[in-house]
């Protein structure tokens, strides 16, 4: 099984930065049409940082930056590592849920002792929920025109 997400589990080296040289653990995050790449360090500035803003600029509402810090939170351990994360399509709300999923499973990269707890959470499991296509002769995915008899 070589695909996309089994290159992304391998814990990876990069070369001489800001923070020097760093070990980092990567993985995806998926909800909807988003896609979120976070990089767990576990060395260097704390924070948490999106599409290169502060997560507090980015995300300025508390509840979506508390559905971000979720698995950390369950984990206790947030302020234990930097992160980057880029993240791309869908909704604020869909980003902030596939950045959670992705830090999760950063999480279970870096020990594998955490997987118990983040599963029981719900925090590992991709949420296939997505927008229904629409159908030819239809107004929307399901939505017809009204019926008359006369």
């Amino acid at each position: 099984m070589t695909n996309e997400t089994t290159k992304t589990k391998k814990e990876k080296e990069k070369p001489e930065t800001d923070a020097g040289s760093s070990r980092y653990f990567e993985s995806v995050g998926r909800r909807k049409t988003s896609v979120a790449r976070v990089r767990l360090f576990s060395k260097g500035k704390l924070g948490i940082t999106v599409n290169e803003k502060k997560m507090e600029d980015y995300f300025p509402q508390p509840d979506l930056r508390g559905i971000v810090e979720n698995s950390l939170k369950t984990m206790k351990s947030l302020e234990k590592f930097r992160i980057t994360i880029k993240v791309s399509g869908g909704g604020i709300h869909s980003q902030s849920e596939a950045i959670a999923h992705g830090i999760a499973r950063a999480l279970v990269n870096f020990n594998a002792d955490f997987r118990k707890r983040l599963k029981k959470a719900g925090l590992l499991t991709r949420d296939p929920r997505a927008k229904e296509r629409r159908k030819f002769g239809l107004k929307k995915a399901r939505k017809a025109a009204q019926w008359r008899k006369r």
